[in-house]
């Protein structure tokens, strides 16, 4: 099957409704980069960078989908590594799509919904507000923190990183958890925490006052890890595309340690 980018960005603006979901201004949604040739091979990352356009160079690949693209560190002149980037994709031919919150809220593909998935947990209800949307997810269960504890540790290991916990009782059970990912551990979502009853947190990473913070509220937050924890989403989006439009595709893994 031959598609263009264009039809392509289309398919997936609207399958993430990418149009109707608020974030933060330096995001920049769906295409950044424009090419001129048909997608016949997608590699998908978390962070936009140069590892990332040479794993796509080296694989073959003319469309880079990432979670972090281009411009978070806002308006900037086009030298150094920017034109250096910049001049690698155009010369490569290769288009960039990124999606941010689109991605982390999503009910089929999202980073939440899917970390949620692999430390077992079963979602009940939205979590994490952002302008009017949730981004994050939580539920009711009756398990030892520490079995959480050690799922999320071996996933972020697994994805090149490690995991942090804020203090923990010995033999302390969850009873209500939440999750968000990546930066999930804010003012905005602990007095969220606090409203609801939350007992566990996990997210990616968040400022060192929010675990004394989790200890004073008889709360543990899980920080597995903000690269880690969103590397999910943007695999299982390449993969639906690529088996809907049967396109090859690959992962480039460049873990921050962070």
């Amino acid at each position: 099957m031959t598609i263009s980018l264009g039809e392509l960005a289309r398919y997936t603006d609207g399958l993430l409704e990418t149009p109707n979901t608020p974030d933060y201004p330096n995001a920049i949604n769906g295409v950044q980069v424009y090419n001129q040739s048909p997608i016949r091979k997608i590699t998908a990352a978390v962070d936009f960078s140069t590892r990332a356009i040479q794993g796509a160079i080296t694989s073959g690949a003319n469309l880079l989908v990432v979670h972090h693209g281009m411009f978070w560190g806002g308006l900037e002149p086009i030298t150094g590594p920017h034109y250096r980037r910049l001049r690698m994709l155009v010369d490569a031919d290769i288009a960039v799509y990124a999606s941010h919150l689109p991605l982390d809220r999503h009910p089929k593909f999202g980073n939440n919904v899917l970390l949620a998935k692999e430390l077992g947990l079963q979602p009940s209800a939205p979590f994490a507000r952002f302008e009017d949307i949730f981004i994050g997810l939580c539920g009711e269960s009756d398990i030892e923190t520490a079995a959480i504890i050690t799922s999320a540790r071996r996933f972020a290991q697994k994805h090149g990183g490690d995991l942090h916990t804020s203090l923990v009782q010995a033999g302390r059970r969850t009873r209500k958890w939440a999750i968000c990912t990546g930066a999930g551990a804010s003012a905005d979502t602990l007095r969220e925490t606090s409203a609801m009853g939350i007992d566990t947190l996990i997210v990616g990473e968040g400022p060192h006052w929010t675990s004394i913070h989790a200890e004073e509220h008889d709360l543990v937050i899980i920080y597995a890890g903000h690269y880690a924890t969103e590397t999910l989403g943007v695999c299982a989006l390449v993969q639906h595309l690529s088996e809907k439009y049967d396109l090859p595709w690959s992962f480039l893994s460049a873990p921050t340690g962070l």
